[in-house]
């Protein structure tokens, strides 16, 4: 089964819909759409995705309902058929200045609601004509301070940035359940949870356990940068649930790795070291969003050419679903470097052969053929054959054959050269900062 999400961050709905061919012609299995929740279908910045209005309308200035299902449906009749991933938001709510601030959606959309039939038509459960939060369903203990970013605690029950953090009452939870059990009926493959680190677990067991969801794919951003932050929220999140998260663990490794002084050694085993999660519950990924769109964050950036490599690294390895994110150039205003970086990802033929590679190895075990501070090369079963060279100098290793196809010709998917491998040692030529990808025939 293909398993690569392609993200598509912020894009709209038809965009996505016209895009679906060449995705899937490409490799991809599922694709991430942004937050589907109301939010306003006038702000075009991306961060409105992540403010939700009300939870029982799906419409937002990245389309509506209609084309969500018009979306879900062309994506199911691809072979083999493309999953449909929801980002969802269900930690906080929007951060509108108004003076109910903390009643959702407020009085002045539901008066829009009983005069614009838009929200009827695009109502995905529930009666709108009555609110949907008051001010007794949110955490009122005031945003999260710096030096309280390591207290789970606070984390969980604090504010993020002035947002309306909601709480794990009766009411918020049956509302949230039915928002996940909607979704899931329209047709939905999985969901991420975004800030899930903030929730309580009672919170996440009450969706994520329901029959309906519970089939699902399902993953959360728990976002870390130590091991410190790992033990306080990647260990308890590990023990506490079964979904999947984002494999920042690897990531922060992948960084160190490919840094300046780093060695590729630390990516030959990183799960039996302790510097990755579990392959089962892991979505490894070099960028995602928050990354270049959030100031502190953006010193974990990886050169384009290490992003690259980093890619051939996750598309290569064993275990884990890798996530490829795309957007519109949204970090540009700020930071005109960003320029086309991760725009266009669907024309990127690097990226494409290395899932067409991931594809054909998926499921084989991996094992190292050959590690230094600067080159690692391992294989996938007997016919894959991955080698990454940070360096900046042309590098012969050799290895021992057994277990690969001996003798076999084998391919370079992204550089498209051959070779062929045979006797019990073999070396092979690995040019500086390159990654090949060789498959036998």
């Amino acid at each position: 089964m293909r398993d690569v999400i392609f993200h598509a961050f912020n894009w709209k709905y038809k965009d996505i819909i016209n895009a679906v061919d060449k995705i899937h012609d490409i490799g991809y299995g599922a694709i991430l759409i942004p937050p589907p929740l109301y939010s306003d279908k006038n702000g075009d910045q991306w961060w409105q995705r992540y403010q939700p209005k009300d939870y029982r309308v799906l419409l937002s200035h990245l389309g509506g309902k209609q084309e969500l299902l018009d979306l879900i449906e062309k994506c199911h009749q691809t072979e083999p058929k493309i999953r449909v991933y929801a980002d969802i938001v269900i930690n906080h709510m929007a951060n509108e200045n108004r003076a109910d601030r903390l009643n959702f959606p407020g009085e002045a959309e539901l008066e829009k609601y009983r005069t614009d039939p838009t929200f009827e038509d695009n109502l995905l459960y529930g009666d709108l004509s009555e609110g949907l939060f008051s001010p007794w369903d949110f955490n009122q203990t005031g945003n999260i301070q710096g030096h309280e970013w390591s207290n789970r605690n606070r984390v969980i029950y604090g504010s993020l940035s002035n947002l309306p953090d909601l709480n794990d009452s009766p009411w918020v939870l049956l509302q949230q359940r039915n928002m996940f059990i909607a979704l899931a009926n329209m047709g939905f493959d999985g969901f991420r949870i975004d800030a899930i680190k903030h929730i309580t677990e009672r919170m996440i067991d009450n969706f994520a356990d329901r029959d309906e969801i519970a089939s699902k794919y399902l993953f959360g951003e728990v976002l870390t940068g130590s091991d410190d932050d790992e033990n306080i929220f990647i260990d308890p999140f590990l023990q506490e649930t079964w979904i999947s998260a984002y494999d920042f663990p690897l990531f922060q490794t992948i960084r160190e790795a490919f840094g300046f002084g780093g060695s590729l050694r630390r990516l030959a085993r990183p799960e039996a070291e302790g510097n990755a999660l579990p392959w089962y519950r892991a979505v490894t990924f070099v960028i995602n969003h928050d990354i270049p769109y959030n100031d502190g964050f953006r010193s974990w950036l990886l050169d384009r050419h290490d992003e690259h490599l980093a890619y051939a690294y996750i598309l290569g390895k064993d275990g884990g679903v890798p996530l490829i994110f795309s957007d519109h150039n949204e970090s540009v205003e700020k930071h005109p470097e960003d320029t086309d970086r991760w725009t266009k990802i669907t024309e990127r033929v690097d990226l494409l052969k290395m899932i067409r590679f991931h594809n054909a190895v998926r499921g084989q075990p991996m094992a190292i053929l050959y590690e230094s501070d600067t080159v690692l090369v391992f294989r996938r079963g007997n016919m894959g054959i991955v080698a990454i060279n940070k360096g900046g100098t042309e590098n012969w290793v050799e290895f021992n054959t057994w277990g690969l196809k001996n003798p076999g010709n084998y391919q370079d998917f992204i550089h498209q050269h051959e070779m062929k491998l045979s006797g019990d040692r073999f070396t092979l030529y690995v040019p500086p900062r390159t990654a090949q990808m060789w498959l036998a025939d």
